[in-house]
């Protein structure tokens, strides 16, 4: 009974990832043919530091950061995602990261909605 429910948490995790990367296929969108709500899984290393402007940033979680930093639509179409959202992300804390990584050429001052990047 136990193994079932597992495998109906999966499969019902499953069909809500499917169904979340259905709702961008044309590529015209911030992370170009990728949706932000699935590119937003790639930071997961950068939970703690995204919720908390005193946790220690990892450097997976740098990595991470500056390959979607290089294009900063993205980076921010991801850290004001739904899925980051959801995983208690806090948008002001969450733009701190790519100064907290010292990441030379981050987009210094790039407008994302209400917040701007140190």
């Amino acid at each position: 009974m136990e193994a079932s429910m597992k495998n109906m948490c999966l499969l019902g995790f499953l069909v809500v990832l499917v169904i979340a990367g259905l709702g961008e296929v044309n590529g015209s969108g911030e992370c170009g043919k990728a949706n932000p709500d699935m590119e937003a899984f790639k930071l997961a290393p950068c939970a703690s530091a995204a919720q908390d402007e005193h946790a220690s940033v990892s450097g997976s979680c740098c990595a991470a950061v500056k390959k979607l930093g290089q294009n900063p639509r993205c980076l921010c179409a991801v850290m004001l995602s739904n899925t980051a959202k959801s995983s208690g992300v806090k948008p002001e804390v969450a733009m701190t990261i790519p100064k907290r990584c010292n990441i030379a050429d981050r987009p210094v001052g790039y407008q994302c909605g209400a917040y701007t990047l140190p």
